[in-house]
């Protein structure tokens, strides 16, 4: 069974104690990082496990493997030794592990370890270069094994989802064997959450929000939100796995919409995010762990169009893809943008259509694709407004719409089609919060804006829109009604979520 372990990385023994104690009904293990340790503390990391009172990892981890020991091997040896000296009949007072390098090479350092039972994770970590092909990274982990009784541990931090997807196919090779292989950073999370896919002995989380904490390694959750958003404890190699692909993804609300389902209904599902640059890397990795279906949002909702085996009417009409389900032929594509943003639009306006009604639709992807084709269906006119001109003529000429650029002209004209903005890039979604898509123009408080950004709640641009005393609304409800529908496609059911007509 894969235990949850917590990183422990307090500047003091009694802060790490304390994490420990808010943490552990979550935990199964402790990591000790001692390289996080002040000097004056280190006398007493022999006692920790004892006061700990459940299994301890024993690291003391170097600058060049992501920590913060910059003292000579040498030191490092004696360090490791002393917290191994004087063993306790009881093994509960010894560390349960001690995480060794696969490039150190110290006999009597393992001996000690071995004689008390302490267990040895014999690691590698990779942060500058992920290792380029899958016949190193396999050399690599049965380097590892080279005695029988070690737990092999392997790192990596992933330049895209092609570097993920090696870890995966690495675990393969080593199924049944005992190891922790993960990938770090954002794009490697996928790997923590699924660690007992990967037959992982361990998955590694850390305390978050904790200001004097060492943030420890990148990608890390925080024990309560792997236990409880992605019900880390009920997950098996049955679970059915789906996921959003897009780039940087680090404002969805998706996860929690779906795993709040999942764990309401009792059903062995996961959601999860994957940050992918592309959406090959994206649909690879899909298929090497692999996923039921999938949320698809920027910037690849027209991207993904040439791997669809099959796609809805929707699709066609509108030529963006927001949600994929795997079938046997492969690939079907939908879009439930579409039905996401007319039940938000129609449900503002309380009205049935957009007759005499002139709208400005700022940016020209696969989101205000969805959102050109509802206006035209409605019955609305609309300028469309892009950085890229060409995109907006070409969006443009699909709805016989007017378009313009970014600049001081297109606000002006703007001025005509100003009943209702819909603001559908991702300019001011987080982090890029201080960004606005169309600063020059200025809000006269008659328009209803819709920007369909939702984190943060309030973007620079509807500030000024709110400011200026207008209706303005964020891209919340857009999301819960395209999510509804698009539930219905991923797991072939009616969602148990209901919105309002």
């Amino acid at each position: 069974m894969t235990k949850i372990c917590l990183c422990l990385t307090g500047k003091t023994i009694k802060r790490d104690l304390e994490i420990i104690d808010k943490y552990r009904a979550y935990i199964d293990v402790a990591e000790l990082r001692v390289d996080c340790l002040d000097d004056d503390e280190l006398d007493s990391v022999r006692r920790f496990p004892e006061l700990a009172g459940l299994p301890v990892i024993l690291t003391v981890r170097r600058k060049v493997d992501g920590g913060n020991f910059i003292r000579g091997e040498s030191a490092r040896i004696v360090l490791l030794s002393k917290a191994l000296a004087f063993a306790h009949p009881d093994a509960r007072r010894n560390f349960a592990y001690v995480d060794i390098e696969d490039d150190l090479d110290v006999p009597s350092l393992e001996e000690v370890a071995r004689a008390f039972k302490t267990r040895i994770i014999r690691s590698f970590h990779c942060f500058d270069d992920c290792p380029s092909d899958i016949p190193f990274l396999l050399s690599r982990m049965k380097s590892l094994y080279h005695v029988g009784d070690e737990v092999a541990k392997m790192a990596i931090m992933p330049k895209t989802l092609d570097d993920v997807c090696k870890i995966f196919e690495v675990s393969k090779e080593f199924k049944g064997r005992e190891k922790i292989i993960l990938a770090m950073g954002d794009r490697g999370q996928c790997t923590r959450i699924l660690a007992k896919k990967l037959g992982s002995t361990l998955t590694y989380t850390v305390a978050k929000n904790e200001d004097d904490l060492h943030p420890g390694a990148p990608g890390q959750f925080d024990p309560i939100e792997l236990c409880e958003m992605f019900r880390f404890r009920e997950l098996n190699e049955e679970t059915t796995v789906f996921g959003i692909s897009g780039y940087p993804l680090q404002a969805t609300g998706s996860p929690p919409f779906y795993n709040g389902i999942f764990a309401r209904e009792k059903m062995n599902n996961v959601y999860i995010r994957f940050p992918s640059d592309t959406i090959e890397s994206f649909l690879k990795l899909a298929d090497t762990i692999p996923l039921a279906g999938a949320s698809v949002t920027v910037p690849h909702k027209e991207s993904v169009l040439p791997y669809l085996h099959s796609s809805s009417d929707e699709v066609k009409s509108v030529g963006a893809c927001n949600t994929i389900v795997r079938t046997q032929e492969g690939w079907s594509g939908y879009n439930t943008d579409t039905q996401g943003f007319q039940g938000s639009l129609l449900h503002l306006l309380r009205t049935k259509n957009l007759r005499w009604k002139k709208c400005t639709i700022i940016g020209a992807g696969g989101a205000s694709r969805a959102i050109c084709s509802v206006v035209s269906r409605l019955n609305g006119k609309a300028l469309i407004l892009n950085r890229d001109v060409y995109r907006a003529k070409q969006l443009a000429s699909r709805y016989k719409f007017e378009y313009a650029s970014l600049d001081e002209k297109g606000a002006r004209q703007a001025k005509s089609f100003s009943d209702i903005i819909i603001q559908t890039s991702s300019v001011g979604m987080e982090p890029a919060i201080d960004r606005d898509p169309l600063p020059l123009y200025q809000f006269s408080g008659k328009e209803v804006v819709i920007d369909i950004v939702y984190k943060p709640s309030k973007t620079k641009f509807l500030q000024r829109a709110i400011a200026a005393g207008c209706v303005a609304i964020n891209g919340e409800d857009m999301l819960l009604r395209q999510a509804v529908a698009q539930y219905r496609y991923l797991l072939g059911a009616q969602c148990p979520v209901h919105v309002d007509p």
